[in-house]
């Protein structure tokens, strides 16, 4: 970590060192159990679900676990009614697991709305504005991937979604750790998210959060573990499907990425990293960096950024410039590691990032506006 500043935080953050423990404790019941690991490594996953609860406020949340957003995206989208209401509210701020795959459905006759990301602070009122009786669904983020900037008003359109019979999924990937969330005010709301990013959990920790009325849905893209605890009965006269997180399932898995979760949320509560400490961190560590930015004083046609009150914001800092490509190559050959999507360069920060680190950063970036 002295060789390099890791400023990718909002991608991907360093694991702890426990992470390896619980790698190695998965080969371990792997080999001394076999085909006997499941009750091991479903134990496991239960831990995992414990640890997202926390960061959903919401400790009896019925999570369906998987090993990308995608997957459950794709189940959730299943089990809507696109026959008799296509259509589909987004923004085109979302990230590419949404983007792709609406874009996708839009060029087979899906009627995909994708609405102006910006300005944030009115994205869910005109989302609301725009439901129809031909909508299924809306589906936005709790945080734009790009601008770091957080959705107002979820709870007034999950509200308006009720009240229509639409379905509001929210990605709150990027929420989950540096900015405050609750299922409490969206209580009908199906909610993705994971750990890869913030929670330092690593690939293969995600989630679906189901709101009570998932078990009048029946996903049409469907995994064999949804029928688990009745393999031996007879199987016949239609798809069937149990209550609760089951009935998202998906098939066998790979059960290591739950291991290594499970450590790192023993760790976190272990270090203390709730979500109202991972919050005050992320504010004072994207205060700093924003400051810092401030004193440069680049003119804004070459680097600028939203200079909204800090509140407003997740847990990284995004410059709007021209150049975003190239300078993110450069700051890389100093050993900053940053990232960019289009115009923006992201400086992501994380808990183990100091304030010296993070002044050097952007004393290289500096440097390179010079």
């Amino acid at each position: 970590m002295t060789e390099r500043l890791l400023l990718t935080g909002h991608s991907h953050q360093a694991w702890p060192d426990v992470a390896l423990d619980g790698q190695i404790e998965a080969f371990h019941d792997a080999a001394r159990e076999a085909d006997e690991k499941w009750g091991r490594a479903f134990a496991k996953a239960d831990r995992l679900r414990d640890g997202f609860r926390l960061f959903l406020g919401e400790p009896g949340a019925a999570l369906a676990l998987g090993q990308n957003t995608h997957e459950l995206v794709l189940r959730f989208l299943s089990s809507l009614d696109l026959r008799t209401r296509p259509r589909l509210i987004t923004s085109d701020g979302e990230f590419h697991t949404l983007r792709r795959q609406l874009g996708r459905l839009a060029e087979e006759a899906i009627d995909v709305v994708p609405l102006p990301s910006a300005p944030a602070d009115t994205l869910a009122e005109r989302m609301a504005d725009a439901l129809d009786e031909k909508t299924s669904a809306v589906l936005v983020s709790a945080v734009l991937f790009e601008t770091s900037r957080i959705v107002p008003g979820l709870d007034f359109l999950a509200d308006a979604c009720q009240a229509r019979g639409v379905e509001l999924l929210v990605d709150a990937y990027h929420a989950l750790g540096p900015v405050p969330f609750s299922t409490a005010n969206i209580p009908h709301a199906w909610v993705v998210g994971g750990g890869y990013k913030y929670l330092q959990l690593g690939e293969g920790n995600c989630f679906l959060r189901l709101p009570p009325h998932a078990d009048t849905l029946r996903p049409v893209i469907t995994g064999w573990y949804a029928e688990f605890a009745e393999l031996a009965a007879q199987h016949g006269g239609g798809v069937g499907y149990p209550l609760g997180e089951a009935r998202f399932a998906g098939s066998t898995y790979d059960p290591t990425s739950h291991y290594r979760g499970a450590r790192v949320f023993d760790f976190f509560a272990e270090q203390g990293l709730t979500p109202d400490v991972l919050r005050q961190v992320a504010q004072h560590q994207v205060g700093l960096l924003a400051s810092l930015f401030d004193r440069i004083g680049a003119p804004d046609d070459v680097i600028t950024r939203d200079r909204a009150p800090l509140e407003n914001f997740g847990g990284f800092l995004a410059m709007h410039t021209p150049h975003a490509s190239r300078l993110q190559a450069e700051l890389a050959a100093k050993g900053v590691l940053t990232d960019s999507r289009g115009d923006h360069l992201r400086f992501g920060p994380a808990p183990y990032l100091s304030d010296q680190q993070l002044e050097a950063a952007m004393a290289t970036l500096a440097d390179l506006l010079r």
